[in-house]
């Protein structure tokens, strides 16, 4: 099966990051996928073995998402934002793919209708032997939006996609939860589990006590600095604490951690086997993105959680009260955070009692691989009748 995947990040690195595990999977599964990305590039995403056709960049003015600009942060006009939509149809028509994942839209990315409705309905008006079968790729929770705006969005599900694959697991987090309209979509949609990493990755060469991360660094300068504030008043003073500020963490702020780190404190912008790092390690520090979370989980490592909820934003909130609830994590609002209770989280992690589910659905990678192909099967079949 031919797979063409459309992953759009603007701020973080997340969405591109859960895209890349999921192609993998694929591939590992026989597939052939070309992921079609359109953000700033991040070394090493998507990964070397997968075809990748890269879009004239985008990314988030700022945290707000107020609008979008180009990788020089001049604001994207027309004629940028046309010559995008061409592209993005003319690789779809260059691969002619058998399946299309599209991340995140209609559910986010709200952004990219100049560009995502124009090729969807390029797919739609395809005579319909040659159709491929076109599906959503969503997190497991959501921010909330109105019930105006879940019911459009049902809507576009309705008309243009034949799959939603939610990545999680369903004891955890349900759609409904957080996406009023669930009940319009039920028929489409698939749970696989979360997409965390492979459980037989090898251990690292490395070992850090305490690991402190912000995703792809836009906004997490505050907790890394906090951190650092907060490392002399924890038990764990003398241990070896490791700082991944991100790729997209300023440089300037990146010097500015760099003059305040003690000896027994490195810091780094990114390292690619984190998820292997965090299971050897004694606690995580860290925003509650989706990603983030799911390498916690597989590493059963002790959390502490700092979710981001700037500009109204609830989902890493959700995620992160969930987890504290279950005993897996200790949760600090982003506005209570300081060096002193930030010191008290990350002590009274390390001597949490945690008891991880072993039912826990992990391996949402490997199982989307099979949803889409038995779910693609069907749909030749039903082409042809």
């Amino acid at each position: 099966m031919k797979v063409m995947f459309y992953v759009q990040h603007l701020l973080g690195i997340g969405h591109l990051v859960r895209a890349s595990r999921v192609a993998c999977a694929l591939v590992s599964d026989g597939h052939a996928v070309t992921m079609v990305t359109g953000g700033i590039a991040v070394d090493g995403f998507p990964p070397a073995q997968i075809a990748n056709v890269r879009l004239p960049a985008l990314r988030s003015a700022d945290d707000s998402f107020s609008g979008l600009a180009d990788e020089h942060g001049r604001e994207a006009d027309d004629g940028y934002l046309a010559d995008r939509k061409n592209a993005l149809i003319n690789a779809f028509d260059e691969i002619e793919p058998d399946c299309l994942i599209v991340e995140a839209f209609p559910f986010a990315r709200r952004q990219m209708r100049f560009e995502l409705l124009p090729l969807l309905d390029h797919v739609k008006a395809m005579p319909p032997g040659r159709r491929p079968m076109v599906v959503s790729s969503i997190r497991d929770i959501l921010q909330p939006k109105s019930a105006k705006r879940d019911l459009a969005t049902a809507r576009l599900v309705q008309d243009y996609f034949d799959l939603v694959l939610v990545h999680g697991d369903g004891r955890f987090a349900t759609l409904d939860e957080t996406f009023s309209a669930a009940r319009l979509i039920l028929d489409k949609t698939a749970y696989t589990g979360m997409v965390a990493p492979d459980e037989a990755e090898p251990a690292a060469a490395d070992r850090y006590d305490v690991i402190v991360s912000a995703g792809g660094g836009a906004v997490g300068e505050n907790l890394l600095c906090t951190s650092l504030a907060a490392r002399e008043l924890t038990s764990l003073s003398t241990a070896r604490w490791l700082i991944v500020t991100g790729p997209n963490l300023p440089d300037e702020a990146v010097l500015r951690l760099q003059s305040s780190a003690s000896e027994n404190v490195e810091i780094v912008r990114f390292r690619p086997d984190l998820a292997t790092l965090l299971r050897q390690a004694r606690v995580s520090v860290s925003q509650a993105g989706y990603n983030t979370v799911a390498d916690v989980l597989r590493a059963q490592c002790a959390s502490v959680l700092v979710p981001f909820a700037a500009h109204g934003e609830q989902e890493q909130t959700i995620r992160a009260t969930r987890l504290e609830a279950a005993g897996l994590a200790i949760s600090i609002r982003s506005h209570d955070l300081s060096p002193e209770g930030l010191a008290r989280a990350i002590d009274a992690a390390c001597g949490q009692d945690r008891e991880y589910p072993a039912s826990l659905l992990l391996d949402g990678a490997a199982a989307t691989a099979g949803i889409l192909r038995e779910r693609n099967e069907a749909f030749k079949r039903d082409r042809s009748a």
